[in-house]
């Protein structure tokens, strides 16, 4: 780097560094005993090498007689998806496409929308029949919450009672939203299904069975609901489970696709059936160009037992790990960053908390979970019997898992009530608290007094950095013009990540204008030294610069979130980043969670003549002056409009290093100032301050 250059304000600098941490801040959101048969030990030969790999071949063949009776039920709450879009209404036409024969037909229950774009009664619930014969109108019941234990129930006994077949298959149509939030969204009501709920409903009209469950299937065409808690829910009550761990676009299910296969073989085995509700949602999401993040999975309930008994082994081993050294939280917390996680899990967009399972276990590695994590992906395997995946989402195996990115203790409690007194419940206790409740602590003594007598496994507090330690940390300039994050190894294990928020400063206006986060750094965890990238660029979409937040790290590419107004309404358009190619790309554009914790299944593709401006943050040098998101810019698509990085041109940068501990606290750095002239970047000294 060339020559150093002159001092800029110390006071404005001080004003942008208090000012970024709250931002931050504000932006961050700030948990029983082992019965005989659980084996864990932290002692024993590394259990990797027992991977296998389960051929599904046979499963997916398995057919019935094809004159069996087939029933769907299926339960419709239209919510904003229907008045606002009409998704619901294009599902049932697609619905009404398909001629079915004598053995097959649909029962519907539909409500839940303030406006039914086909002209349905909004003012009550509506049940349907679509048969042979086409589509009746069986009764109008009073105004019921879709989102109702008793409105889920009283159409599951009406169904059984008035449609038997020998197959049935209930489909739940909605928002979904993980283990904690549940599915189905009532517009009126404004309440939805929790997972215990579920299991309360299916229990009050059937009685659970491992051998002979009472349902063929059970699918949601909903978000985030391919969760190993909702399999959980449904043991005993389906064979098979068919849903999405990843945000769905808001075309959903392609029922033509699907319902044309059953009418086609009613011998379809249950596993065949759930492949063919893939494959045609994939053909159909790939035809609107928006299948590049899309999962949707087959799952075979008879094995959620074992399922259930490997993820409790990960969790013991996962606890004993942590009372031995609590460096095993961050660890496994760089380890569920890598991994594929769903619902966008950003302080921008919300936050599902939701992490793909297998993936998880594969990040973590047999380091760090020597004993139990290839009976955990072993028992995935042998549960997901079948899967469709996109491009960025292609180490999808099929189940997520619950993984409290937010840090946020409240949401932690909705996962608690869900578990019990599983060991994943005290583990994450535990790395949000900084210590064991007593009856966590009470659960790692019987591990210990069952699995290693020899040893008094104790927990230990968990160290997270201290914020005196982190705050402010010196940034080093070196000789050749980079800015250096050296905190050492001790500092360095106890954080799950660390990135960089870049902005830039207008000396003649005196505003700063927040650019973003990203991990574009060299990073040395072993020891803890962390080195800038800083290249004068930035994204932008047709050279208007934009505000990126990084959502996703994965080894082959990254996902980001761009806040904007889109002709004129709030989004975040998601945007990729492959590094084969070294391109970006627009995947769509989507509203964050609402309050009820509800993704939007709305991915909107651009088009020629939106209007987009950037959202930004900005800050004027004014006393007591505060962030302030303001559109700066404006671009008008084109067929040729992409997201690229750009030239940043001359200018003052201001770049900070961003810590995140095990808690989820997020600290910064001393700011590091650079400045572009000509093309030439500078690095500001030390003694410049």
């Amino acid at each position: 780097m060339p020559k150093k250059k002159k001092r800029i304000w110390p006071l404005v600098l001080a004003i942008v560094l208090a000012l970024l941490l709250g931002l931050v801040v504000l932006f961050s959101v700030a948990l029983c005993s082992l019965d005989d048969t659980t084996t864990t030990t932290t002692n024993t030969t590394n259990s990797w090498a027992t991977l296998t790999s389960t051929d599904h071949s046979a499963t997916l063949a398995e057919r019935y007689d094809p004159n069996d009776t087939w029933a769907i039920y299926w339960y419709l709450c239209g919510s904003d998806l229907e008045s606002e879009a009409g998704f619901a209404s294009t599902d049932i036409n697609e619905m009404l496409a398909v001629n079915l024969p004598s053995n097959v037909f649909v029962v519907i229950e539909a409500g839940g929308a303030l406006k039914w774009q086909n002209g349905m009664d909004a003012s009550c619930n509506n049940r349907y029949l679509y048969n042979s014969e086409g589509l009746h109108l069986i009764e109008k019941i009073p105004r019921a919450s879709m989102g109702s234990v008793d409105t889920l129930e009283s159409f599951l006994r009406f169904c059984n009672e008035q449609y038997p077949a020998d197959h049935k298959v209930v489909v739940f149509w909605n928002h979904g939203g993980g283990s904690v939030a549940g599915v189905m969204f009532d517009e009126y009501y404004g309440n939805s299904l929790s997972l215990p709920d579920i299991r309360e409903a299916f229990s009050a009209v059937s009685t659970p069975s491992k051998d002979n469950p009472p349902y063929e299937m059970v699918g949601f065409d909903a978000c985030l609901m391919a969760t190993i808690d909702m399999a959980d829910t449904l043991n005993g009550f389906a064979r098979w489970m068919v849903a999405s761990e990843e945000l769905e676009p808001g075309l959903g299910w392609n029922y033509t696709g699907f319902l044309q296969a059953l009418a086609d073989d009613p011998g379809i085995g249950g596993a065949r059936l759930g492949q063919a509700i893939c494959d045609s949602y994939y053909s159909a999401c790939a035809a609107r160009n928006m299948a590049d993040e899309i999962t949707l999975s087959v799952v075979d309930l008879r094995q959620v037992d074992a399922l259930m008994d490997a993820y409790h082994n990960v969790g013991a081993e996962s606890l004993i790990r942590a009372c031995e050294n609590t460096t095993f939280f961050s660890d496994f917390g760089r380890a569920a960053k890598k991994a594929q996680n769903y619902g966008g899990n950003s302080a921008w967009d919300g936050y599902s908390n939701m992490v793909d399972l297998g993936d998880l276990i594969w990040q973590s590695g047999s380091e760090l979970l020597p004993e139990h994590g290839a009976e955990m992906l072993n028992a995935l395997d042998r549960c997901v019997v079948y899967q469709v995946t996109g491009t960025y989402r292609d180490r999808a195996t099929g189940l997520s898992c619950y993984y409290n990115y937010s840090g946020d203790y409240y949401d932690y409690m909705g996962f608690a009530k869900l578990r019990g007194d599983d060991p994943f419940r005290w583990l994450y206790f535990y790395e949000l608290t900084g210590e064991l409740s007593a009856e966590g602590i009470q659960f790692v003594q019987n591990l210990a007094f069952i699995y290693a007598p020899e040893q008094s496994i104790l927990p230990r507090a968990v160290e997270s950095a201290e914020s005196d330690d982190l705050e402010d940390y010196p940034v080093k300039t070196t000789e050749d013009g980079y800015a250096v994050l050296d905190l050492g190894p001790e500092i360095a294990s106890k954080l799950t990540g660390v990135y960089i928020y870049l902005a830039s400063y207008d000396e003649v206006t005196g505003i700063s204008i927040l650019l973003g986060r990203d991990n574009d750094i060299y990073s040395d965890w072993d020891n803890g030294i962390f080195k800038d990238n800083f290249r004068g660029v930035w994204g932008s979409i047709d050279d208007v610069v934009v505000f990126m937040e990084l959502t996703d790290e994965a080894d082959d590419y990254q996902l980001y979130t761009v806040p904007v107004l889109l002709n004129g309404e709030e989004y975040s358009l998601s945007v990729s980043y492959t590094y084969d190619t070294h391109e970006f790309e627009i995947l769509g554009a989507r509203r964050g969670l609402d309050e009820n914790g509800m993704p939007d299944r709305n991915l909107q593709q651009l088009q020629p003549g939106d209007i987009i401006e950037p959202l930004h943050y900005v800050l004027t040098d004014e006393e007591d002056a505060e962030f302030e998101q303001t559109a700066v810019g404006s671009l008008t698509v084109t067929e040729d409009t992409r997201f690229y990085e750009t030239d940043l041109g001359d200018g003052i940068f201001f770049f900070m290093f961003e810590m995140v501990d095990v808690l989820g606290n997020y600290y910064l750095s001393e700011v590091a100032v650079f400045s572009v002239e000509d093309g030439d970047i500078y690095l500001y000294q030390d003694d410049d301050f």
